[in-house]
C-alpha cells in the first residue's frame, strides 16, 4: 500500500472521530473473528500488518505454525453505527498472511480471490446476489436464546402481526450506513422468519457483505432482547432458512448470459454455467449446506430443493432462471443456506461454472413441472438425481470432485473433512430428545 493511501486512510479515520479499529477476518466456518486496536496502531496495521495467533482458530493451522498477519483491505472500511457516537468503532476486513508475506491458503477470503483470478484469466467477472433469510426468536430471563417466536406474521405481513418490524428496519438502516444498497426487506413464510435482500455485486465484496450482514443483524437483535439465527432448520415441520444465490458471468462489463435468440433467451455461456453447477452440485452442497442441521432443511415439502434440476420458472428446481433478461439475466442456485461460508461457497460456484464454460457442459432439458409431484420411477426416467442427504454424504461427494477440491485447496478440504467427521461422530453419539420420547416408555 502506498504511503499516500496510508496517509489518506489515517486522515479519514481521524476525521470520523474513530477511537478503536476492529480488524475482522473469518474462520473456515465463516464465523467472524476480530482483533481490536486503538487508532494509533492503524499506521502499523496498514503498513506492516498485525500479528495474531492462528492456532486456536477453527480450520486455520497447527500449533507449530500459528503466527499469522492480518492486513486490512481499506475498501472494507466502515463505521459500526450501533456503537457510541463519540470515539466511534470502525472495522476493516482483513486478508490473512503467513511468514514470507504469503497469503494463507486456509483464509476463506483468499480462496475466493484465487478463484476470481482464475475466472478473470478467461475474461470473466462473477457477480452474485444472495437472499438471506433468518428467524427472530425471544430470549429467556437469563438472556439465553430460545426457539419461541418473536412474531406470528406471514409472508409480507406488517405490524401488529410482524412484531420484529422495528428490528428489521434498524438492521436495514445500519446496513445502509455501512454502504449496503438494500433492495427489499419483508416477512417470510414462517412465523418469525424474515428476509433482507441487498444489491448484487462482485463476489468478493458480496461475500464481505454477507458476513457483515449476519454480524450486524445478530448484534442489533441483542439490543431488542431478541435473538437472530441463520440456522438452516431451527423448528421442525415448518420452512427452513435458505440463502438463494443469484449468479452471472460478465465480460467487459456486459452480462454474458443473455442471448435474445437463444433457448429461453439464454446464451450458451449461461447454459454451460448451469451445466457446470449441476455437474458439481453434490460437491457444492458440502459448502452450501455445511452443518448437520442443514440436511433437515433439504427435504421435500418445505420449498427447499432436493433434486438436481433447472428451470426457468419452476421453484422446486435446484437452479431457477428468473424472468428478468438483458443485463439482469442470471441463474439462481436455491439449495444453499445461510450457515454457509460465503467465500467458500462462491469459490465453489465459480469453479463449477467456469468448468462448465471451459468444457461446454450442457445441462439436461429444463424440468418445468413440480418435481415433488413426480414418482420415483418418473424421476429416474428423466435422469433426475438427488442432492446429498447428510453432511457425511456431501463431504464424500466433495472428496470425489477434483475440480471443487482444487478450487478450495488441500488445506481447506482437509479441515472441512475433519469438521464433517467430528460433527457426524458427535451427533451419532448424542442421545436426542426424540429418542427419549419415542422409546423410554415402550422399551
Amino acid at each position: 500500500m502506498s504511503d499516500a493511501k496510508v496517509s489518506e486512510m489515517i486522515a479519514r479515520v481521524k476525521a470520523d472521530d474513530v477511537g478503536f479499529i476492529r480488524l475482522q477476518f473469518t474462520d473456515i466456518l465463516g464465523i467472524p473473528k476480530n482483533v481490536a486496536i486503538p487508532t494509533f496502531q492503524l499506521e502499523k496495521a496498514l503498513t506492516e500488518g498485525i500479528w495474531i495467533d492462528g492456532s486456536s482458530i477453527e480450520g486455520f493451522t497447527r500449533i507449530d505454525e500459528s503466527d499469522m498477519i492480518l492486513k486490512p483491505d481499506i475498501s472494507t472500511y466502515a463505521i459500526l453505527p450501533w456503537r457510541p457516537s463519540e470515539k466511534k468503532v470502525a472495522r476493516f476486513i482483513c486478508d490473512v498472511y503467513t511468514y514470507g508475506n504469503k497469503p494463507f491458503e486456509g483464509d476463506p477470503r483468499y480462496v475466493l480471490r484465487k478463484n476470481l483470478e482464475e475466472a478473470a484469466k478467461l475474461g470473466y467477472t462473477f457477480n452474485t446476489g444472495p437472499e438471506l433469510e433468518f428467524f427472530v426468536f425471544q430470549r429467556d430471563e437469563e438472556d439465553n436464546p430460545t426457539t419461541k417466536f418473536a412474531d406470528h406474521g406471514g409472508y409480507f405481513d406488517l405490524a401488529p402481526n410482524d412484531k420484529a418490524e422495528d428490528l428489521r428496519r434498524d438492521i436495514v438502516l445500519a446496513l445502509t450506513d455501512m454502504g449496503f444498497e438494500i433492495e427489499a426487506s419483508h416477512h417470510e413464510v414462517a412465523d418469525s422468519q424474515h428476509e433482507i435482500d441487498f444489491k448484487y455485486g462482485d463476489a468478493l465484496s458480496v461475500a464481505d457483505k454477507v458476513i457483515t450482514f449476519k454480524f450486524a443483524a445478530k448484534t442489533l437483535a441483542l439490543l431488542y432482547d431478541m435473538h437472530i439465527t441463520f440456522m438452516a432448520k431451527p423448528i421442525a415441520r415448518i420452512n427452513g432458512t435458505g440463502m438463494h444465490c443469484h449468479g452471472s458471468l460478465s465480460k467487459d462489463g456486459k452480462n454474458t448470459f443473455f442471448d435474445a435468440n437463444g433457448e429461453k433467451q439464454l446464451s450458451e455461456t449461461a447454459l454451460y454455467y448451469i451445466g457446470g453447477l449441476m455437474k458439481h452440485a453434490k460437491a457444492i452442497t458440502r459448502l452450501g449446506n455445511p452443518t448437520i442441521n442443514s440436511y433437515k432443511r433439504l427435504v421435500p415439502g418445505y420449498e427447499a430443493p432436493v433434486y438436481i434440476t433447472w428451470s426457468a420458472a419452476n421453484r422446486s428446481a435446484m437452479i431457477r432462471v428468473p424472468a428478468a433478461r438483458g443485463n439482469s439475466t442470471r441463474a439462481e442456485l436455491r439449495s444453499p443456506d445461510p450457515t454457509s461460508n460465503p467465500y467458500l461457497l462462491f469459490a465453489a460456484m465459480i469453479a463449477a461454472g467456469i468448468d462448465g464454460v471451459k468444457n461446454k457442459i450442457k445441462p439436461p432439458a429444463a424440468t418445468d413441472v413440480n418435481i415433488y409431484h413426480l414418482s420415483e420411477e418418473e424421476r429416474q426416467k428423466l435422469g433426475i438425481e438427488m442432492l446429498p442427504g447428510s453432511l457425511k454424504e456431501a463431504n464424500d461427494e466433495l472428496l470425489k470432485d477434483k475440480v471443487i477440491c482444487d478450487a478450495l485447496g488441500p488445506h481447506v478440504v482437509e479441515n472441512l473433512t475433519k469438521i464433517a467427521i467430528a460433527e457426524t461422530d458427535d451427533y451419532r453419539l448424542t442421545v436426542h430428545d426424540w429418542e427419549i420420547q419415542r422409546y423410554i416408555n415402550n422399551f
